[in-house]
């Protein structure tokens, strides 16, 4: 079996522009607020990327921000893992003990198929067998 790489973390905030002020200040990360129709996600460019956003440096990775609600798998941080073929990957979860916790579709709405993230792929959120709230990517070609 090949590997798949993390290739994105994921962390949860309760007041936007206090999280993108902290880690733009702190860390000199820069911050780039999405649309209520990306649920107000706020990506994080950790590291220098191409005019694509892809990463220059081979072991960097980029992240984001999402709002907490009252689940607390919300709350931890998580990554996200690459994947050649999301349905496969989705497949692998269910079939060795994980549960597909789902994504958004077009509307903002709560979907059991993967969001396709424009410029970037098909995401979807699911839980481990320890009740980790993690991610998988399958790139958008």
């Amino acid at each position: 079996m090949s590997k798949n790489p993390v290739i994105h973390f994921e962390m949860g905030y309760f007041d936007r522009d206090r999280a993108k002020q902290f880690y733009e200040t702190a860390f000199g990360w820069n911050m780039q607020q999405m649309g209520a129709e990306m649920g107000n996600y706020v990506v994080a460019q950790t590291t220098d990327t191409n005019e694509q956003g892809m990463v220059q440096t081979p072991g960097n990775i980029n992240g984001g921000f999402y709002e907490k609600t009252d689940n607390p798998l919300s709350h931890a941080p998580s990554v996200v893992i690459s994947v050649p073929d999301i349905k496969s990957a989705m497949q692998a979860v269910e079939a060795n003990g994980g549960k597909i916790l789902g994504a958004m579709d077009e509307t903002g709405n709560h979907s059991m198929e993967p969001m396709m993230i424009p410029g970037v792929g098909l995401w979807m959120s699911f839980q481990d067998t320890e009740g980790n709230r993690v991610s998988i990517l399958q790139p958008a070609q």
